[in-house]
């Protein structure tokens, strides 16, 4: 008998890898706290679109809101718990899920940000594992419709890494390893945590920057001054998680010490930054990260969790990350309505 696989947020990630397991076949529930989505996921199922790539599809699966939650407690407990929701609601999601988990059973962080911690601080460090999606851009644009604009990974990118908060491959990464691959390319990772940090330096680099410009990847990408100030990021981040002792991974397809150079200024560093950003194969062009769409809807950011993170973190290695301190300040104020998102926050930026 398969595992019982349960995902508490059925949005842009948590949908498109949830859909892909259960049109495998894996048992799948989603637990979404959004009515419409929900009641939209009952009726037709999930429907997953590619900007390029394979063919559109939907999957029948099951689907509760948060007030139908209790349903599990009359079920076969949860074997596979996929936390997928903002990181500001890591730990009630956490707590949800622990009493429904079998005695093996345990939560895996498919999120953003760096939150494994909370949710051992709900179930243990035992029960706790995470996986990255690394470069996997969906889009949760309607009511139980999932539209990935970046390009599928595949053999040339490995979107999914899997690991446990000890650094050990295990039987469990392997698993959650292959149920991840239902949806595109994954490994089982022993370095989870440089893996989380060189995730959380690429969101640094263009969540925040789209929420207060209204920019989209590619339009970032394609504005110098912006593009310059990502690297400038990223710089502060990458000296961050180095000082803190993380084995940072490629960024981007980019060496992070080559990307940290160019945001400290150096001139052939800066070259190849460029270089490689101008060059490199893109999605829909319309495509925002995560923090831009979720200020597009109204949504709260998760600027604190991200950005505020790198800045709370340099202060305990002793380094400042004055861009990044400026760019939460920056999607604040734009979030509670002080400012209009407009790309000139960043252009007409003045950094020391």
């Amino acid at each position: 008998m398969g595992k019982k696989i349960v995902f508490v947020g059925a949005g842009a990630v948590g949908g498109y890898s949830g859909a892909h397991m259960a049109k495998a076949g894996e048992d799948v529930t989603f637990i979404d706290s959004w009515p419409e989505n929900v009641e939209a996921i009952k009726r037709d199922g999930l429907r997953i679109t590619h900007h390029q790539g394979p063919e559109p599809f939907s999957v029948k699966l099951r689907a509760l809101h948060l007030t139908e939650a209790q349903q599990l407690a009359k079920e076969a407990p949860v074997d596979v718990a996929f936390v997928c929701m903002k990181s500001y609601d890591t730990e009630w999601a956490a707590r949800l899920i622990k009493q429904y988990l079998a005695p093996g059973g345990y939560i895996v962080s498919l999120q953003n940000c760096m939150n494994e911690e909370t949710i051992a601080g709900v179930v243990g460090w035992g029960k706790t594992m995470g996986c990255i999606a690394s470069n996997i851009s969906v889009h949760l644009h309607a009511p139980g419709q999932i539209h990935r604009g970046g390009l599928v990974g595949g053999t040339r990118h490995t979107v999914y890494r899997t690991g446990e908060v000890n650094g050990r491959i295990t039987d469990r990464a392997h698993e959650v390893c292959a149920l991840v691959a239902h949806a595109d390319s994954a490994k089982a990772t022993d370095n989870l945590w440089g893996e989380r940090w060189s995730k959380l330096v690429a969101n640094s680099m263009a969540n925040g920057v789209s929420a207060c410009t209204g920019l989209s990847g590619s339009q970032i990408t394609d504005n110098e001054t912006i593009r310059h100030f990502q690297a400038r990021l990223a710089s502060e981040a990458i000296r961050i998680g180095q000082a803190l002792g993380y084995k940072l991974e490629e960024i981007g397809h980019q060496d992070p010490e080559l990307i940290a150079k160019a945001g400290e200024g150096d001139p052939a560093a800066l070259k190849d930054y460029d270089e490689h950003r101008l060059n490199a194969p893109r999605g829909a062009a319309d495509q925002r990260p995560s923090m831009g769409q979720d200020m597009a809807k109204g949504r709260r950011t998760e600027i604190e969790y991200l950005n505020g993170f790198v800045v709370r973190e340099g202060e305990k290695a002793g380094i400042r990350a004055a861009a990044n301190e400026r760019l939460v300040d920056i999607v604040k104020r734009v979030e509670k309505g002080e400012l209009k998102q407009d790309p000139r926050h960043i252009t007409e930026l003045r950094l020391n």
